[in-house]
Protein backbone atom coordinates (compact mmCIF):
# COMPACT_ATOMS: atom_id res chain seq x y z
CA UNK A 1 0.00 0.00 0.00
CA UNK A 2 1.22 3.97 -0.50
CA UNK A 3 2.76 5.41 2.88
CA UNK A 4 0.57 7.92 2.69
CA UNK A 5 -2.86 6.32 2.17
CA UNK A 6 -5.64 7.19 4.46
CA UNK A 7 -6.94 4.68 6.80
CA UNK A 8 -10.27 4.78 4.69
CA UNK A 9 -8.70 3.43 1.71
CA UNK A 10 -6.54 0.88 3.27
CA UNK A 11 -9.11 -0.65 4.49
CA UNK A 12 -11.79 -0.75 1.77
CA UNK A 13 -8.74 -2.39 -0.26
CA UNK A 14 -8.32 -4.88 2.83
CA UNK A 15 -11.95 -5.78 2.81
CA UNK A 16 -11.76 -6.38 -1.23
CA UNK A 17 -8.72 -8.65 -0.64
CA UNK A 18 -10.41 -10.94 2.24
CA UNK A 19 -13.36 -10.61 -0.19
CA UNK A 20 -15.59 -9.33 2.85
CA UNK A 21 -18.80 -8.14 1.77
CA UNK A 22 -19.93 -7.01 4.92
CA UNK A 23 -16.52 -5.28 4.93
CA UNK A 24 -16.51 -3.57 1.92
CA UNK A 25 -20.39 -1.77 2.26
CA UNK A 26 -19.78 -0.44 5.59
CA UNK A 27 -17.63 1.95 2.97
CA UNK A 28 -20.59 3.30 1.18
CA UNK A 29 -23.57 5.36 1.95
CA UNK A 30 -26.96 3.75 1.67
CA UNK A 31 -28.17 6.13 -1.07
CA UNK A 32 -24.76 5.30 -3.05
CA UNK A 33 -24.52 6.00 -7.07
CA UNK A 34 -22.07 4.23 -9.43
CA UNK A 35 -21.46 5.06 -13.18
CA UNK A 36 -19.22 2.19 -14.98
CA UNK A 37 -18.16 2.39 -18.02
CA UNK A 38 -18.53 -1.12 -18.88
CA UNK A 39 -21.85 -1.01 -17.98
CA UNK A 40 -25.26 -0.07 -19.40
CA UNK A 41 -26.87 1.60 -16.46
CA UNK A 42 -25.75 3.24 -13.33
CA UNK A 43 -25.77 1.08 -10.00
CA UNK A 44 -27.43 2.40 -6.86
CA UNK A 45 -27.32 1.79 -3.81
CA UNK A 46 -25.37 -1.06 -1.40
CA UNK A 47 -27.60 -3.93 -2.39
CA UNK A 48 -25.76 -3.53 -6.44
CA UNK A 49 -22.78 -3.25 -4.58
CA UNK A 50 -22.99 -6.24 -2.80
CA UNK A 51 -24.11 -8.02 -6.07
CA UNK A 52 -21.30 -6.54 -8.37
CA UNK A 53 -18.57 -7.72 -5.25
CA UNK A 54 -20.41 -11.39 -5.39
CA UNK A 55 -20.36 -11.22 -9.27
CA UNK A 56 -16.89 -10.33 -9.50
CA UNK A 57 -16.04 -13.02 -6.60
CA UNK A 58 -17.74 -15.70 -8.84
CA UNK A 59 -16.04 -15.18 -11.98
CA UNK A 60 -12.53 -14.58 -10.25
CA UNK A 61 -12.69 -16.17 -6.71
CA UNK A 62 -8.76 -15.36 -6.07
CA UNK A 63 -9.47 -11.73 -7.19
CA UNK A 64 -7.01 -9.15 -5.44
CA UNK A 65 -6.57 -5.61 -5.64
CA UNK A 66 -4.09 -3.14 -5.53
CA UNK A 67 -4.07 0.57 -4.78
CA UNK A 68 -1.24 2.08 -7.19
CA UNK A 69 -2.14 5.68 -6.23
CA UNK A 70 -4.46 7.79 -4.19
CA UNK A 71 -5.13 11.38 -4.49
CA UNK A 72 -7.35 13.31 -1.90
CA UNK A 73 -8.78 16.58 -1.96
CA UNK A 74 -11.42 17.15 0.98
CA UNK A 75 -14.69 15.05 0.22
CA UNK A 76 -13.13 13.95 -2.98
CA UNK A 77 -10.72 11.11 -4.25
CA UNK A 78 -9.45 9.65 -6.87
CA UNK A 79 -7.91 5.84 -6.80
CA UNK A 80 -5.76 4.35 -9.31
CA UNK A 81 -5.83 0.70 -8.98
CA UNK A 82 -4.95 -3.38 -10.34
CA UNK A 83 -6.92 -5.72 -10.11
CA UNK A 84 -5.90 -9.53 -11.07
CA UNK A 85 -7.76 -12.93 -10.67
CA UNK A 86 -8.17 -16.02 -12.43
CA UNK A 87 -11.38 -16.23 -14.41
CA UNK A 88 -13.35 -19.43 -12.91
CA UNK A 89 -16.74 -18.40 -13.76
CA UNK A 90 -18.77 -16.65 -16.67
CA UNK A 91 -18.05 -12.90 -16.37
CA UNK A 92 -20.09 -10.79 -18.93
CA UNK A 93 -21.42 -13.83 -20.63
CA UNK A 94 -17.75 -14.97 -21.60
CA UNK A 95 -17.52 -18.53 -19.89
CA UNK A 96 -14.65 -19.92 -18.08
CA UNK A 97 -11.53 -19.67 -19.37
CA UNK A 98 -9.22 -20.44 -16.81
CA UNK A 99 -6.80 -17.48 -17.62
CA UNK A 100 -5.43 -14.89 -15.64
CA UNK A 101 -6.18 -11.27 -16.14
CA UNK A 102 -4.50 -7.99 -14.42
CA UNK A 103 -7.22 -4.86 -15.00
CA UNK A 104 -6.13 -1.35 -14.12
CA UNK A 105 -8.31 1.55 -13.72
CA UNK A 106 -9.58 4.46 -12.05
CA UNK A 107 -12.49 5.13 -9.55
CA UNK A 108 -13.38 8.75 -8.96
CA UNK A 109 -15.04 8.70 -5.82
CA UNK A 110 -16.90 11.55 -4.02
CA UNK A 111 -17.45 11.12 -0.14
CA UNK A 112 -20.23 11.61 2.53
CA UNK A 113 -19.11 11.64 6.24
CA UNK A 114 -16.36 9.07 5.13
CA UNK A 115 -18.41 7.18 3.04
CA UNK A 116 -18.37 6.40 -0.63
CA UNK A 117 -21.53 8.51 -1.95
CA UNK A 118 -20.98 8.03 -5.37
CA UNK A 119 -18.25 6.64 -7.86
CA UNK A 120 -17.22 7.32 -11.46
CA UNK A 121 -15.16 3.86 -12.50
CA UNK A 122 -13.11 4.07 -15.50
CA UNK A 123 -10.93 0.74 -16.50
CA UNK A 124 -9.14 -1.22 -19.36
CA UNK A 125 -11.87 -3.19 -20.89
CA UNK A 126 -9.91 -3.97 -23.62
CA UNK A 127 -7.12 -5.09 -21.64
CA UNK A 128 -9.42 -7.80 -19.87
CA UNK A 129 -10.11 -9.22 -23.16
CA UNK A 130 -6.81 -9.13 -24.57
CA UNK A 131 -5.80 -11.30 -21.56
CA UNK A 132 -9.01 -13.44 -21.88
CA UNK A 133 -7.49 -14.06 -25.52
CA UNK A 134 -10.64 -12.73 -26.77
CA UNK A 135 -8.80 -9.28 -28.59
CA UNK A 136 -5.34 -9.69 -30.05
CA UNK A 137 -2.62 -8.55 -28.51
CA UNK A 138 -1.20 -4.73 -29.10
CA UNK A 139 1.25 -4.11 -31.50
CA UNK A 140 4.22 -1.76 -30.52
Amino acid sequence: MLPTMPTFVESLFAAWNAHDVAGVLNHYTTDYEELDVARAAPACGRAEVRRLMTYYLRAFPDLSMTLDDCIRDGERMALYWTWQGTQRGTFMHIPPTGLHVSVRGTSLVALRDEKIRRTLRIWDLAGLLRDLKLLPELQA
